[in-house]
């Protein structure tokens, strides 16, 4: 028989023995490390702590706009999704510092840069405040989030430029200056999500980052059906459809037709709770009748 094979089968001799052992520790240990983490269950908030969420939220979002339109702090951003109230509080303090000599201009719809070049020029003073009311075009156009980014810069001068061959003018027919300091102070009112835009790593996400660490940014939280309803219930508390002539028992069934019908409604928004406020106006005995073939969706 040829050296090296053994008469009777393979036999392992002790070295060989604790290898193997050690090697299979090893594949053991590997296979122990490579194994994903079980993900904890994630705790549904209760009512009580919604309403709590979105109380702190929203007296920030009002005590921070006052420091804005105050000039204490430079700029803004308010997230939140459409017709929930964001624009209520911010709008209501509008109207107060008018009141006190403020120039409060408020942006909504569509804006090109040269429209917004012109806008932060004609509000560029000191006791000027800007308000973008999704006005979201702003954030779809590079040029302009350059300038945005400039006017809400965070050192003590902040100057913009404008530097291309397009030239501007003002109401009078003036010239505007190809550059001027900006002093003025700015706050968005956005349905956009800045930070989901940046987790999913949206094309012009640099820039958001970069307004974000310009601004005082507030995501108001409202991200289930949960929340909404909790946020309705707030606002009718207090005292929306009081001035639309709604009896309590009255505002108790429209809240009701909400919560019964929320993931049948067109929408689930304040708009809606007006429009259904509108229907029982229109025919108080009915309304819910009409409130079915006119607010819910047929699917």
């Amino acid at each position: 028989m040829p050296r090296g094979v053994p008469k009777a089968g393979f036999r392992m001799t002790k070295n060989r023995m604790s290898r193997a052992s050690s090697q299979a520790g090893t594949r053991s240990s590997r296979s122990t490390i490579q194994m994903a983490p079980v993900a904890a269950p994630v705790k549904k908030e209760s009512d009580a702590e919604i309403r709590v969420k979105l109380t702190e939220r929203f007296d920030a979002m009002d005590a921070m706009a006052a420091s804005t339109m105050r000039g204490i702090n430079k700029s803004m951003i308010v997230s939140g999704p459409a017709g929930l109230g964001k624009s209520f509080g911010v709008m209501k303090l509008a109207e107060q510092f008018e009141s006190k000599g403020k120039q409060v201009s408020v942006i909504k719809g569509y804006l090109r840069p040269t429209g917004l070049y012109k806008t932060l020029y004609e509000n560029r003073h000191r006791d000027c405040v800007i308000v973008f009311d999704d006005a979201d075009s702003v954030f779809m156009d590079d040029v302009s989030l350059n300038l945005l980014k400039a006017a809400c810069d965070m050192t003590r001068t902040r100057r913009l430029h404008w530097l291309t061959e397009t030239k501007m003018e003002d109401e009078d027919g003036d010239r505007l200056p190809r550059s001027f300091e900006f002093e003025g102070s700015v706050i968005f009112i956005t349905n956009y999500d800045f930070d989901d835009m940046i987790a999913r790593g949206n094309r012009l996400a640099p820039h958001f980052q970069a307004l974000i660490s310009r601004s005082i940014y507030l995501d108001l939280a409202m991200k289930t059906n949960r929340d909404y309803i909790v946020r309705i219930h707030q606002v009718v508390e207090m005292g929306m459809l009081d001035e639309q002539g709604i009896s309590k028992s009255v505002q108790k069934e429209i809240l009701d037709f909400v919560e019964t019908n929320a993931d049948r409604l067109r929408e689930l928004s304040l708009r809606m709770v007006m429009k259904l406020a509108a229907l029982v106006r229109m025919d108080s005995r009915n309304w819910q009748k009409m409130a079915r073939v006119t607010c819910l969706r047929n699917n």
